[in-house]
């Protein structure tokens, strides 16, 4: 059995990768394994970039097989942010809540129909030969002026996904693993996985 590390220490980030690698026969591993969770700077002004920076450094501190995703949400309004600085919209170390509240906040008074958005993931898997596989998947929609849904993490309760009727925080995660950005980005990266498994 393949071992890989997930590079991140969001833990509804790695409930979702466990799920959507639960058909492959790896050994997951998670940064929690490592003991303390290495502190990266996302310095990158791209997904990708970010993505393959974080799999890159936790594949040369194991010699695992990496796999990272860096993902946000893009309001079209506000110019594509918050972009890649999502997880640090309000401020440093902020919490869903406040991410949330000020993204709505900036949106007030927008009409829904000008609310569009899109979530974005980029996946990177690095291996110890340093080949690389980068991905990215996608999914519209537009966002709520008030929170629906119990699920999920991060702008999932505001993130309605017009195709399903229902915002991800809505959704089960069997459901969320049909629509979601980083779903597809994984059926993308499934496709080419024979390929580059070695």
């Amino acid at each position: 059995m393949e071992k890989i590390i997930l590079a991140t220490r969001n833990k509804g980030k790695i409930a979702e990768f466990s799920e959507l690698l639960s058909p492959y026969n790896i050994e997951i591993l998670t940064s929690y394994d490592l003991g303390e969770p290495f502190d990266i700077v996302e310095d990158d002004d791209t997904f990708r970039g970010n993505a393959r920076l974080k799999a890159t450094i936790y594949m040369e501190a194991t010699n695992l097989p990496a796999l990272a995703d860096d993902s946000g949400l893009m309001v079209d309004i506000l110019e594509g942010a918050p972009g890649v600085n999502s997880a640090r919209y309000a401020k440093e170390n902020a919490t869903d809540e406040e991410n949330n509240q000020k993204l709505l906040e900036n949106l007030k008074n927008v009409p829904k129909e000008k609310r569009t958005a899109r979530f974005v993931s980029a996946i990177a898997l690095v291996f110890p030969n340093k080949s690389v596989q980068i991905v990215e998947g996608f999914c519209e929609g537009i966002i709520l002026d008030e929170p629906k849904g119990e699920n999920g993490f991060g702008y999932d309760p505001i993130f309605y996904v017009i195709e399903a009727g229902k915002t991800y925080a809505e959704m089960t995660p069997k459901e969320k693993n049909i629509y979601s950005h980083r779903a597809k980005a994984m059926q993308k990266l499934a496709r080419i996985m024979p390929s580059v498994w070695r």
